[in-house]
């Protein structure tokens, strides 16, 4: 049966602020020693990977201390019907329950054009069109109802988009479509905003708010091409671009049914950090924490 967005709110329990990781690659912050050395400062690790990969030495030290960990995908396009395969869906849903993750999450854009393939590492957007929305929407039904766990769509990073519909109505459509909750990347939606021209807390009135269960924080900032094509930088760095602080600070307060803030930050050392996880956790105190000024 597939959850339905009110039974999965009623029942998940709020995480606080986490970290993020993904399998392999470039040297990480280690989950474990962070927590250690600033105990209070991360809730939760949300670990990106693939069936074909699986986990990762950081990802099994956490979860043996028994700490809470979310399943972010990162090989699915999940707007095509034939990408839930069974081989993929029974072996992402083990990785999920090794995690014990409360739900699935990924960015709703094309991880790969043609076959599925590890090293291929494409990411798309959408195109922001009605029908686009709604068949993203029935896909996600699908994947939730063949793993039993809430599924997360991500907005995700373009510096160009197809399609005349602006981003956050797209997936408000989306999350009606499919009765599911959202994962917003505010860095996302800032570079969205950028490359469109408008500002970065343009068309959030009117949005369900209530339906943003998770929210990712990243670092970036503007570059500037050859050619003089001024673009915000979706890079991960430590620093997190004033538009995006400006957009998390205003959704923070809206959103309702918010259990989790992840910021994406693995690849820098980890004193670059430890201011911003201080300020995501004055705006996002953990489930006990008392909430303190910025």
């Amino acid at each position: 049966m597939t959850p339905t967005f009110q039974s999965f709110i009623t029942r998940q329990k709020r995480l606080g602020v986490g970290i993020s990781g993904e399998y392999g690659g470039r040297p990480s912050i280690d989950p474990c020693a962070l927590d250690a050395e600033h105990p209070g400062l991360i809730h939760f690790y949300e670990f990106g990977t693939d069936a074909d990969r699986g986990l990762d030495d950081n990802l099994r030290r956490w979860l043996a201390r028994g700490r809470p960990a979310t399943y972010h995908f990162l090989d699915l396009n999940l707007e095509e019907a034939e990408e839930l395969d069974a081989d993929w869906l029974a072996r992402t849903r083990s990785l999920a329950e090794q995690l014990s993750s409360p739900w699935l999450c990924g960015d709703a854009g094309l991880w790969h054009f043609g076959p599925r393939d590890r090293g291929h590492g494409l990411l798309l957007p959408p195109i922001l069109e009605p029908d686009s929305a709604k068949a993203l929407g029935r896909n996600i039904r699908r994947l939730s109802e063949a793993t039993a766990l809430p599924v997360l769509p991500e907005n995700p990073p373009a510096l160009a988009f197809i399609g005349g519909m602006h981003i956050l109505d797209y997936f408000a459509m989306v999350c009606q479509e499919a009765d599911c909750g959202l994962l917003l990347d505010t860095a996302h939606l800032a570079i969205f905003q950028h490359s469109r021209g408008y500002a970065p807390l343009d068309g959030l009135d009117g949005f369900p708010t209530e339906r943003i269960i998770e929210i990712h924080v990243a670092g970036g900032g503007e570059r500037e091409s050859a050619d003089g094509f001024r673009y915000l930088d979706d890079d991960h760095r430590a620093q997190v671009h004033k538009d995006v602080w400006s957009i998390l600070e205003e959704l923070v307060p809206r959103c309702p049914n918010l259990k989790a803030v992840c910021y994406e930050c693995e690849h820098n050392p980890a004193a670059a950090t430890l201011d911003n996880f201080a300020r995501l956790n004055s705006l996002f105190p953990a489930p006990g924490a008392a909430a303190s000024a910025p």
